[in-house]
């Protein structure tokens, strides 16, 4: 105990040792980036750039849209957090996207953006993402750059080796990164230790439509199942997961669960377990968890209560998973573009662990096991070792790659990022963070077809690269250009929220086919008008339907009288515009939610609960014209008892 109090307090002071160099590092080589730097980065007026990156927005709940190499913010995508900027999580139709098991949720903590796949290419369907807090998946439509469905995970929590995807968009997978009772129930925290469960949820993903579905949950022992990425190529049809508290500890983490001198990477074998699944395997458990779906006909989010999942044993299929002994407490699971290798990201370890995907198949064949842990064979270290990186770094978490044989890993404690050769262990090069980095990301690196250009370094701590503003900054992102075999630091960039991991492919595969308006005449929204002349008021009790119209630049109608105290106002409104890039926007006078932000050709709706007499105004929020400031109009409120009948109008004295 005392030994691994003392051997964390070191670790904590080199990582303020290590910030500090680079600080001064940093104040004395102020201009070094040389001119041929900003001619990489620069992208003049009127250009586009050459990659879209896709980061996520951590405790922002949502993800965010970058320009590679410029570093230009084009968009904040909401996800899983409300959005006042467009009425996300406000408008009755999104509002049923943030649904869950515990309730309307407005907030969750986003994590690893994972790019759909086709024969372990980038497609550019659909992206992917994880709620970590509230156990969830999203995808997000790359033709709307809009949430379009998001599905609940039960029987976990700290959703967070999630949410990368197998090779053909077959599962998005998710992990559990704290283990739980399963099912859930009152019961003695200190009795976790055999009791608790580790749930992988592997979820179906519709090739057409991309529609998700739970297919079936692996109930794992209960370990912490960190960070995970799938076989691709020769180990396509296996999922592999880094695990941390073997131990099984439940209180004083930070030293309980580093004990071992190794924990393991689990090997899932999820062909073996379908094929299991397919053939009627597996158990049915009572659940409840939500799943959400954005219909674009619609422009509705509707939201609906699942029941039961499919749950299956380890044990029930045998050499199905297995563990890889991998030292120490790794994060993050990496795998190389043809499969061969994954990459155990030991933070507490100075080394790379590189284990070999023939030399795991040779050791299963072979019954080359160390033992079992919970019924899953253990397979021996230096059988499926294919070698180790020898960095003299600290702290490693992540790896990418770039194509060319070579890695990528960053190295959060001695801030850097350091480059090797595949196959040969051998460090090429390493070049500073600043500071403190996590994630990096090179677009498609997470795929058979990396494109080696840029790596993004996504730093945990800012200081000095920014003019301060306040206790705390944005968090510092740095483009490293890899295009030779030296890295070079190009740029910084500040980022929103917190961003984890980030994805990210080429502005060809989606800019073409990126959406500008929606179709007024293939509005099937219920409440929508198509044609000015349909706009009215209509009454049903203390309820009062506002079927609106908008365009360049006025309201229909815009003149409402009839409104009482007490009534409840629904504001459905339909922007006629069938221009890019014309949004409406509306907002109404003492509102107790955000505004709206209506795309050309869509309807949302926004509801007014008037509690005081007068006439009220109501106005555009989105600058659309030379005469945005006269799109407005007004609604008279008259007491709860008054006789007046509705009217609406427009143009009428």
């Amino acid at each position: 105990m005392n030994k691994s109090k003392y051997y964390l307090g070191a670790i904590a002071a080199l990582a303020l040792f290590f910030v500090g160099c680079q600080q001064g590092a940093n104040n004395s080589g102020k201009g070094a980036l040389a001119s041929s730097a900003a001619e990489k980065v620069y992208v003049a007026p009127g250009e586009q750039d050459e990659f879209y990156a896709f980061l996520s927005g951590g405790y922002s709940g949502n993800l965010t849209v970058y320009g590679l190499p410029s570093g230009r913010m084009f968009k904040e995508i909401p996800v899983f957090s409300q959005f006042p900027t467009s009425g996300y999580g406000y408008s009755e139709e999104t509002k049923p996207m943030l649904n869950t098991s515990h309730g309307f949720i407005p907030w969750d903590d986003a994590h690893h953006p994972d790019i759909s796949q086709t024969n372990g290419e980038l497609d550019g369907r659909w992206i992917f993402i994880n709620g970590n807090n509230t156990p969830r998946i999203a995808r997000i439509s790359l033709k709307t750059f809009e949430t379009e469905e998001i599905i609940e995970i039960p029987n976990s929590a700290g959703n967070h080796s999630s949410s990368f995807i197998t090779e053909n968009t077959e599962y998005v997978v998710a992990g559990t990164r704290f283990s739980v009772p399963v099912p859930q129930r009152d019961m003695p925290i200190n009795e976790y230790k055999s009791n608790f469960k580790g749930a992988l949820s592997f979820i179906s993903v519709e090739p057409e439509h991309g529609h998700m579905d739970i297919k079936f949950q692996l109930l794992m022992p209960g370990f912490n199942y960190d960070l995970s990425h799938p076989g691709r190529g020769k180990s396509h049809g296996w999922f592999f997961f880094t695990t941390y508290n073997t131990e099984e500890a439940n209180s004083l983490m930070e030293v309980n669960s580093s004990q071992n001198d190794k924990d393991f990477i689990a090997a899932v074998n999820w062909k073996k377990i379908e094929e299991y699944v397919n053939n009627g395997g597996g158990t049915k458990m009572p659940a409840n968890y939500a799943h959400n779906v954005y219909d674009e006909g619609t422009h509705t989010g509707t939201s609906t209560m699942k029941k039961e999942v499919l749950t299956v044993d380890p044990l029930e299929v045998p050499g199905a998973v297995f563990f890889l002994p991998t030292p120490k407490s790794p994060h993050g699971c990496d795998v190389d573009p043809s499969g061969q290798y994954i990459i155990g990201n030991g933070k507490l370890s100075a080394d790379l662990t590189v284990h070999s995907f023939d030399k795991m198949i040779a050791a299963i064949d072979g019954k080359k096991y160390d033992g079992e842990a919970y019924g899953i064979p253990i397979l021996k270290f230096e059988d499926v070792l294919a070698g180790t990186v020898k960095s003299g770094g600290l702290g490693p978490l992540h790896t990418e790659f770039d194509g060319k044989g070579n890695a990528y890993t960053t190295f959060f404690i001695s801030s850097e990022v350091v480059k090797w050769k595949l196959g040969t262990w051998e460090v090429i090069d390493r070049k500073p963070t600043y500071y403190s980095v996590g994630h990096l990301m090179i677009p498609g690196g997470n795929s058979r077809k990396p494109f080696g250009k840029y790596v993004v370094a996504m730093n945990k701590i800012t200081k000095d690269r920014y003019l301060p503003t306040g206790p705390e900054m944005e968090h510092s992102a740095q483009i490293y250009d890899i295009s030779g075999d030296k890295m070079e630091l190009i740029y910084d960039f500040p980022t929103h929220g917190e961003p984890h991991y980030a994805a990210g492919c080429p502005a060809e595969l989606l800019a073409p086919k990126s959406q500008k308006i929606y179709r007024l005449d293939e509005n099937k929204h219920p409440y929508a008008v198509t044609n000015p002349a349909d706009a009215r008021v209509e009454r049903k009790g203390n309820e009062v339907h506002i079927y609106m119209s908008t365009i360049r630049s006025h309201f229909t109608p815009d003149n409402i009288e009839g409104i009482k105290v007490g009534d409840k106002v629904f504001f459905h409104i339909t922007n006629h515009e069938q221009d890019f890039d014309v949004p409406h926007g509306f907002s109404m006078i003492g509102q107790n939610t955000s505004e709206l932000l209506i795309m050309p050709g869509q309807t949302k709706t926004s509801i007014w609960e008037p509690k005081q007499v007068g006439v009220w105004p109501f106005y555009c929020t989105d600058f659309c014209s030379a005469l945005h400031q006269e799109m407005q109009g007004y609604v008279r409120v008259s007491p709860a008892s008054s006789n007046i009948k509705l009217s609406w109008s427009l143009g009428d004295d």
